[in-house]
């Protein structure tokens, strides 16, 4: 068994830092379809930015709003204006095609890489 890359979303700019939630990833429920994650799924989050990563789990924003905050602890690591990566993986025994998105400054779906 090995963990591999299950999903991707490329390029994503952070638009809000809120320290004062509970943990957690929110993400525009766009995002969340296309990159084929699960609310409450546990990602790792890299930015681009500073090189910070980290674990956190997904929340689903409102549709088409382009937002990705990072939540209560994760937003003194990564901020707002921050460029990242957001990864997704899964234990299998054999190889898996990655979902993988590419997504503009405002967050919205370009192509499937």
């Amino acid at each position: 068994m090995r963990w591999v890359l299950r999903s991707k979303i490329q390029k994503a700019t952070v638009t809000e830092s809120r320290v004062d939630y509970v943990g957690s990833i929110t993400l525009d429920e766009d995002l969340v379809e296309k990159s084929g994650l699960w609310p409450g799924e546990k990602v790792l989050v890299s930015s681009n930015t500073t090189g910070a990563r980290l674990e956190t789990y997904v929340m689903t924003g409102k549709k088409g709003s382009g937002v990705v905050c990072m939540n209560g602890g994760a937003a003194h690591l990564i901020r707002a204006g921050e460029e990242i990566i957001i990864m997704g993986f899964e234990l299998t025994d054999k190889p898996i095609p990655p979902k993988n998105i590419l997504v503009d400054k405002s967050n919205r779906f370009l192509k499937y890489l």
